[in-house]
């Protein structure tokens, strides 16, 4: 079992980090456990309390249109009995029978207050208002022949009404007065407050039994959010212990070991059993990384088959030279890809340790020859502008001619050549770009060719 032991002059204390590790976890999985349950709980809570504000919203605005909606009735309904025009008894019975505004509020409440008081009060003043509506449909009816309009060109609720005999008897005039004092006097006027008295208890009673119910859920929620910073703070405490344990325990005693390891020291053994193997098997690795670096180093900087420097090596040229005043040859076999199909790779070989050789043998007391993959090759001249571009048209024709020979039994091949001037770049990308568009061309012209570009003509 993992484990780190504490020394100190008076006590030996062995701690597994493997039982310190699931303590830990068992601990920060039941406070975040618990904690969840508490924040759903808030979620809950709060849902509820946006439940309890959105009705008491929409129980106002209800009452609010159940007083508009009263309100509207009665001014319709003396306007038709003021000014004759049936639109305003049109008005009245589109709110009355179609929008019913005061229908729906007495529905709503009933069908989530059915027993409370809000909703006797609501239906009280719904009573008044049944009844306040008799009287307007018989001042309606008076208004009617007041203004000799065909009782037949209106509704039912106006056709019903049955004037007393003393009322029919009378002349329009005489109907239409009464029909106003009837929809201005004190009796109607008391009943209109009656509603109104009655509306306004409902608010009030809704409003009440609204406020409790959130301070209900407000006093819920203060108590669940008290246990959340609880358990918040507890579990902070919990992971700042396992950041100290583990500091303390594990990254503590390795600190040591990593500055070491950094400076290519050997490192002591010390510490818990694991990591005292940790440093025996890194000693007995650095002790043999120093007796192969050098070989390493060389095998990771030059190609197997030819020993020239490969695409790694190529790019320390690079960085080291100076290129200030430079020639890069980019290399590439003509048709090689045929030569391995037809001959084999064995023969593939052969040509390009044979190129390699002739590269280096050209331009190898001049130059670097790397070989930057496959059928590939660099050339880096120093201390070359272009004036000795004729020099090289001369030398890539002598290499070619010697790669035709197969007097050695190496098939004959040839080489394209792209030539890049360089004048003090260390792009390396840019610098083959342009002895890339430089091989192209070459190869385009028949292969077996040179061309030459500079940084001044790109």
């Amino acid at each position: 079992m993992s484990s780190i032991r504490f020394l100190s002059s008076d006590t030996d204390v062995t701690i597994s980090l493997k039982k310190l590790n699931y303590c830990m976890l068992i601990a920060a999985f039941f406070i975040s456990a618990v904690l969840f349950i508490a924040m759903r709980q808030t979620k809950s809570m709060y849902d509820e309390t946006h439940e309890v504000t959105s009705q008491l919203r929409e129980y106002e605005e209800t009452s609010s249109d159940l007083q508009v909606a009263s309100d509207y009735l009665t001014e319709e309904i003396r306007l038709f009995a003021v000014t004759g025009n049936k639109k305003h008894l049109d008005n009245y019975f589109e709110e009355a029978n179609v929008t019913k505004r005061r229908d729906k509020a007495l529905e709503l409440l009933k069908a989530r207050h059915k027993d409370s008081a809000a909703y006797l009060e609501l239906q009280t003043a719904m009573n008044g208002s049944q009844f306040l509506m008799i009287m307007e449909f018989h001042a309606a009816r008076l208004a009617v022949d007041a203004y000799n309009y065909n009782i037949k060109d209106f509704p039912n609720e106006i056709q019903l009404v049955q004037l007393p005999q003393t009322e029919a008897s009378l002349p329009p005039q005489q109907k239409g007065e009464i029909a106003k004092q009837m929809l201005f006097n004190e009796e109607y006027r008391r009943q209109k407050k009656f509603i109104s008295e009655h509306m306004m208890n409902c608010v009030m009673d809704l409003e009440k039994e609204i406020w409790e119910k959130q301070a209900e859920v407000s006093a819920k929620l203060k108590t669940t959010l008290f246990l959340e910073h609880a358990l918040t703070v507890l579990l902070i405490v919990v992971l700042l212990a396992i950041v100290f344990l583990t500091s303390r325990l594990v990254i503590f005693p390795l600190q040591e070991y990593v500055t070491l390891i950094r400076r290519d020291k050997e490192i002591p053994e010390k510490g818990a059993e694991e990591i005292r193997f940790l440093a025996q098997t890194y000693n007995k690795m650095r002790e043999a990384n120093l007796l192969h670096r050098e070989r390493l180093s060389y095998e990771a900087s030059h190609d197997k088959l030819t020993t020239l420097y490969n695409r790694r090596g190529f790019s320390e040229l690079m960085e080291d030279l100076d290129l200030s005043n430079a020639a890069l040859l980019l290399v590439d076999l003509d048709k090689f890809k045929s030569v391995n199909d037809l001959y084999g790779h064995d023969m593939g070989d052969q040509v390009l340790v044979k190129v390699s050789k002739t590269l280096l043998q050209f331009f190898g007391d001049s130059g670097h020859v790397c070989r930057l993959g496959g059928d590939e090759f660099v050339v880096l001249l120093e201390n070359a502008s272009p004036e000795i571009q004729d020099q090289l048209k001369k030398q890539i024709q002598a290499i070619n001619q010697k790669l035709r020979d197969s007097g050695d039994g190496v098939i004959p091949v040839s080489v394209s050549v792209g030539v890049s001037f360089c004048s003090g770049s260390k792009d390396i990308k840019k610098i083959l770009k342009f002895a890339d568009t430089a091989l192209y061309e070459a190869k385009e012209n028949g292969r077996g060719d040179v061309r030459f570009t500079s940084e001044k003509e790109a």
